[in-house]
């Protein structure tokens, strides 16, 4: 018996796909087996490695960087919220004097990667800002302009009817939007908006490039110091894993959440720069 694209393999063959699947495991299993051994020989994975973290002063220091990781995190995702709200709001104006500048902030911060914009701004404002403002004010411009879009796909998917009921009641366009608009579009955005939290605390750890103080460039010190990269990097993995981990559940809750309301879920947007079709927003 054959298929189209081959024959169905016989008892031979597939004895001997067994026994090259086994052989192949056995081989794989045993060069983890000796790099493991390599790594115990080094402690690196014994638990001398990780004795750097009973000391005091290091838990100390631990938990001052998981600190200052949320505060530079929170606060840049305030920041973004309004730089989103305000770009968004110029993309949505039926003026193209604010619009086409609009654009072009918002593709200009989303097409910078990000590590290039942290350093961009710390050696152009380092001296003003510092290491933790200039993180934060990259971190809200990259997030700012993602949630922009976000913003504007929100007030999108807001059904037309509902704008167009508003005036033929005499709103004006600024009541329309801030009284019809804004709160449909909130509840459709949130898990979106939690997501770009999530994506917002990932890129603090960026901020080693300039040795700011949060978890990833405390990191950075006690492998320097302790010679322990595995033990480290596992304990700001798991303080990474279980902050996003817990983020994002919150976001797939309302996601469902609006899902079984029968409401849209905005993505995050990547739509063409060019899109400058008014879609009911603030002049």
């Amino acid at each position: 018996m054959s298929s189209v694209l081959f024959d169905v393999p016989g008892p031979a063959t597939r004895r001997r796909h067994l026994i090259g699947g086994i052989v192949g495991s056995v081989v794989l299993l045993a060069l983890l087996g000796v790099m493991l051994w390599k790594l115990w020989q080094a402690d690196q994975i014994t638990p001398k490695a990780f004795e750097p973290f009973a000391d005091p002063d290091i838990i100390r220091g631990l938990f001052q960087a998981i600190g200052t990781t949320l505060v530079a995190a929170a606060v840049a995702i305030l920041l973004a919220l309004v730089f989103g709200a305000v770009f968004a709001a110029g993309r949505l104006s039926d003026h193209a004097i604010l619009r086409w500048p609009s654009i072009a902030v918002i593709e200009f911060f989303r097409a910078i990667p990000l590590v290039l914009l942290i350093l961009a701004v710390f050696l152009g404002f380092g001296d003003i800002t510092g290491r933790f403002w200039s993180l934060v004010l990259a971190l809200m411009l990259y997030n700012g302009s993602v949630l922009a879009e976000v913003f504007r796909a929100g007030i999108r998917s807001v059904p037309r009817g509902q704008s167009e009921a508003a005036y033929a009641l005499g709103l004006r366009k600024t009541n329309v939007m801030l009284l019809i608009l804004v709160p449909q579009a909130i509840t459709t955005m949130l898990p979106a908006i939690i997501s770009q939290c999530v994506v917002a605390l990932k890129d603090t750890a960026l901020g080693y490039i300039i040795s700011s103080q949060e978890l990833a460039s405390f990191t950075k010190q006690v492998i320097s110091g302790y010679n322990n990269p595995l033990a480290a990097g596992a304990v700001a993995a798991a303080v990474y894993i279980a902050i996003n981990y817990t983020l994002s559940r919150i976001a797939q809750w309302l996601e469902a959440r609006q899902r079984r309301r029968g409401r849209a879920v905005v993505p995050l947007a990547n739509t063409p720069a060019g899109d400058s079709t008014p879609g009911g927003g603030p002049a």
